[in-house]
């Protein structure tokens, strides 16, 4: 058959393999002050090509035409972080200047940083990104409530970087956008290139730091894109209690859809936070960061951030389902020939990822606040020691003595350097992203937990029969059906007893959930084991309270564990 233009069923446009290039080679939509902007922040204009919220497919192909990546066989992008694999706690600083020094809660987890390192090391990310073809530009807001959210942009070299922000902040509409002004918080990422080690205060060739007076950020020597999600989320730790007086949280949040009764999810990477809030039953305002207002709950970001270690559709169909074209899979290992997802390989990490936007998410509520006050708050703890019970009842001194202790197990991958369950406190539920002192945020929880009469849980979604080594991790259908209880009011009518050492309430059945499971020393065949594991756990709970003890009122100091 002899085809009348030459060429069958093909759009005339891309007969010119240069088509797509051309059209991104076009100069960017930034106009007038946009270019002042740049060009004043030291950008070298008339050598880079500024690419500002690039369509997805765009991303999609400069990141595999100039970073390796490739698309699954879902439809997402899979690209990689490089060396570090997780977040670089130990290299987080915070600038030590006059309009913040006060507030920030000084130590190892805010590290001082003096101006003048803060400006070499600003510098040398801007120069770096002058050397790149592509300039990636992000804008985009955090804080689904208009009230208190911020305008956010975000400046990279890699459109990994730029797909993932495009996926975790709040995406403008085309009006917003071409509205959006000055920014009120700047994120400079430049990842690839190190630090240099012999600058005061640097202690390796990565550095995360945070300026609060220019509410400025800057990334060098790591490639991880969890960094810049966490440093808008330090941004609004700070801003929402200091400025706006409301209440920043390290939490995942959903609603029933009939009731609208809302549940509030505390936990630190690992405990399954952003698994228990992907309830098919409820709807989702957001998977781990939130704004608890006088006027109801928010979410900060425009996206969820899912571990996908050993993830299935059965186990969590929710999170599954969501990962398809425009969600980017994080150091993900795949089949060469099929190009599917392994999602049980962890010779990468075990801190793989996916970051999509929150509309992938089918019970997602969108505009994702709730002008409605929360009715349980469910404190999530991954106790590596196994004997935890996976549900308590808490006293509102116990919740605010759990709240400011914090106990968690570090789970392998979230953090450089974690190969193993790690026993740690993380106070607030937030440790590694905290900014101001621990007693502010516990102050302002338990005055809103006592206004509006809300119940409190601990679950521990960790071990049982046995500390990590010999026992298990609690079978996840048992948490679901524990959650449920709480939503269902089955839990608030139960029957319980006391929990030796830690005074804690638990109860005596829960249908669906066997008996042993629901009081640990039960599932411990070793009794004297158990004993002295929970002992143990207990002088370690005291040893860490005793840096708040003085900040707090007796009837919380008493709240804790009684050896």
């Amino acid at each position: 058959m002899v085809y009348q233009h030459g060429t069958p069923y093909v759009t005339p446009h891309i007969l010119h393999k240069h088509y797509a290039q051309a059209f991104d080679a076009e100069p960017s939509n930034l106009v007038g002050r946009d270019i002042e902007y740049f060009s004043q922040a030291g950008f070298d204009m008339d050598r880079i090509q500024i690419k500002r919220n690039a369509p997805v497919a765009l991303l999609y192909e400069d990141a595999i035409r100039n970073e390796g990546a490739i698309i699954s066989s879902s439809g997402a992008l899979i690209n990689f972080s490089g060396k570090k694999t997780g977040r670089s706690p130990k290299d987080k600083r915070i600038v030590y200047e006059e309009t913040s020094k006060d507030d920030i809660w000084w130590g190892s987890v805010n590290i001082k940083m003096d101006e003048h390192t803060f400006e070499i090391n600003r510098e040398r990310a801007i120069d770096y990104l002058n050397t790149r073809e592509n300039v990636y530009v992000f804008d985009g807001f955090a804080g689904w409530d208009p009230k208190y959210r911020i305008k956010v942009r975000v400046i990279c070299a890699r459109a990994y970087h730029a797909l993932f922000m495009n996926n975790m902040l709040i995406r403008p509409t085309e009006e917003e956008l071409a509205n959006f002004g000055e920014p009120d918080f700047i994120i400079y990422n430049a990842g690839q290139f190190p630090a240099n080690r012999f600058t005061k205060g640097m202690s390796s060739t990565t550095s995360v730091e945070i300026n609060f007076k220019r509410m400025e950020m800057v990334i060098l020597g790591t490639e991880y894109a969890g960094e810049m999600k966490k440093g808008v989320f330090s941004v609004m730790h700070y801003l929402q209690p200091v400025k706006f007086g409301q209440l920043s949280l390290h939490s995942s949040a959903n609603f029933d859809k009939e009731k609208g009764d809302v549940t509030l999810f505390f936990g630190l990477s690992g405990t399954g936070k952003t698994t228990l809030s992907a309830d098919p039953s409820r709807l989702l305002i957001g998977d781990d960061e939130h704004v608890w207002s006088d006027t109801g709950v928010f979410n900060i970001e425009g996206g969820c951030y899912a571990k996908c270690i050993n993830l299935s559709a059965e186990k969590e169909p929710e999170i599954f389902s969501a990962i398809r074209f425009g969600s980017i899979l994080e150091n993900v290992v795949y089949s060469p020939q099929t190009r599917i997802a392994d999602y049980d390989d962890i010779s990468i990490t075990e801190n793989t990822r996916c970051a999509y936007p929150i509309e992938f998410m089918s019970n997602a509520s969108i505009p994702c606040l709730v002008d409605r006050q929360p009715s349980n708050i469910i404190m999530l703890t991954c106790d590596a020691f196994g004997v935890l019970p996976p549900v308590s009842k808490l006293s509102p001194e116990q919740a605010e003595y759990h709240f400011l202790a914090g106990y968690t197990s570090k789970t392998p991958g979230t953090e450089d350097g974690v190969l193993e369950p790690i026993p740690t406190f993380s106070t607030c539920y937030s440790a590694p992203f905290i900014i101001l002192h621990p007693g502010r945020y516990a102050e302002m929880l338990s005055e809103r937990m006592s206004k509006h009469n809300v119940d409190c849980w601990l679950i521990n979604t960790g071990w049982t029969g046995g500390r990590y080594g010999s026992g298990s991790r609690c079978p996840l259908k048992y948490t679901r059906r524990i959650v449920d209880a709480v939503h269902s009011g089955e839990l608030a009518k139960a029957e319980y007893e006391t929990f030796g050492v830690f005074d804690l309430q638990i109860p005596t059945a829960v249908e669906g959930v066997p008996r042993e499971l629901l009081n640990p020393r039960l599932a411990w065949k070793d009794q004297e084991a158990f004993e002295r594991e929970v002992r143990k756990l207990g002088g370690m709970f005291m040893k860490a309270f005793a840096l708040y003890e003085k900040d707090v009122a007796e009837k919380v100091r008493l709240a804790g564990p009684k050896l």
